[in-house]
């Protein structure tokens, strides 16, 4: 992971590290999983990372102690691709420690990957990383390992990464890196690593999927909508023939019954668009992030293509975001009318509250895609 001396000119001095890495929940109950993941990664930055980092006089910090306000996402972000050297805890592979760790091996910079033994990602094995056990006397071995590869590093500079050598090999006009350059014997053409455009690909394949759960989405919305006029419909002509409740409790019932499919599909649905939005927010965040560090004039078709799907999918979502509030309060009104209504009733209203929270998020890339668009084109 650290370059030759003969390969690499005295380097700048780091004076600022990014401590990427799980960090669990300080709030949660003493004895939770979430719990003993904060206290466990806290006691890694504090006993390792941090007093190797010190003794070369470089601040160590953690998304958790970011002192300024704002956006926490935006501000990973800009940690991730600026800060003079990034340190990774890569123990069980968490995926957006793995996706801020990607985007940082794009830029080049210098990078330290660590993780608790047996611990560690498969995707990532071919890279050096620092192993590290729980016991004390493991940690004090870790933290001399991190020590020793940031003096090399500070010395001599650190190497860069596949993905970092592959993406410079296509910004040169010399065609493929030289072994010298590299570090490696493998030319760039022979490297399968995937490059900043198929980071972009991936991302819009998973908007084409929550674009098409907002379809079905719609279509699950139609169909209650219509279920719910015929019953009320029904409910009106038992009223005006003053049937007993015994025959307004069998017609709830029926619709009630009508109802399951759908509203388990739309609870359904809600899941999947929310797993999504929670798997693609830390990447779509970090792209946009990228492509505001990039000159409006150097961005390719595919970013503005990017930034217009991000615009076009938040419209679909606020056309239907509406409907979807007025629905999940009906359902909350509906089920005091009889029992049959709850589980119906219940899915509804959580694929209503999924969905809006997803939606409200879907807002803030819009507004960034919009901000940065309105740069190119001024």
């Amino acid at each position: 992971m650290i370059a030759s001396k003969a390969l690499r000119p005295q380097p700048d001095r780091p004076r600022m590290c990014f401590v990427v890495g799980p960090i669990g929940d300080p709030y949660a109950a003493h004895g939770s999983p979430e719990r003993e993941a904060y206290e466990h990664y806290l006691g890694i930055f504090e006993q390792v990372i941090a007093p190797a980092c010190e003794k070369y006089e470089i601040t160590a910090v953690r998304a958790d102690g970011i002192a300024h306000a704002g956006d926490i996402n935006e501000q990973i972000c800009r940690h991730v691709i600026e800060s003079d050297l990034v340190i990774a805890d890569v123990s069980g592979g968490n995926p957006n420690v793995m996706y801020e760790l990607g985007l940082r091996h794009i830029t080049g910079k210098p990078t330290i990957h660590i993780g608790e033994a047996g611990q560690l990602p498969f995707d990532i094995a071919s890279i050096r990383t620092i192993r590290y056990q729980r016991a004390r006397s493991h940690l004090a071995g870790a933290r001399r390992e991190i020590e020793s590869a940031l003096e090399v590093g500070i010395q001599d500079g650190f190497e860069l990464l596949t993905p970092a050598r592959v993406l410079r090999g296509f910004q040169t006009d010399d065609g493929p890196l030289s072994s010298e350059r590299s570090g490696d014997a493998e030319v760039a053409t022979e490297d399968d690593s995937p490059g900043i455009l198929d980071d972009f690909a991936a991302i819009e394949d998973g908007l084409d999927h929550m674009t098409a759960d907002l379809d079905a989405m719609r279509k699950t919305v139609e169909a209650i909508g219509a279920l719910t006029e015929q019953s009320t419909a029904e409910m009106i002509d038992l009223t005006q023939a003053n049937a007993p409740a015994s025959a307004r409790l069998a017609a709830v019932a029926r619709y009630a019954d009508s109802l399951s499919a759908p509203a388990g599909e739309m609870n359904f649905i809600a899941g999947e668009f929310a797993e999504r939005m929670t798997n693609l927010d830390s990447g779509v965040r970090a792209a946009l992030s990228l492509v505001e560090t990039t000159p409006p004039d150097e961005r390719g078709v595919e970013t503005e293509e990017f930034l217009v799907q991000l615009v076009a999918l938040d419209k679909s979502a606020q056309a239907g975001l509406s409907q979807m509030g007025f629905l999940g309060a009906s359902a909350e009104r509906l089920v005091r009318v009889s029992r049959h209504l709850r589980k119906p009733v219940k899915d509804i209203s959580l694929a209503a509250k999924r969905m809006t929270s997803a939606i409200t998020c879907m807002g803030e890339w819009a507004d960034k895609a919009r901000s940065l668009a309105q740069g190119t084109t001024e």
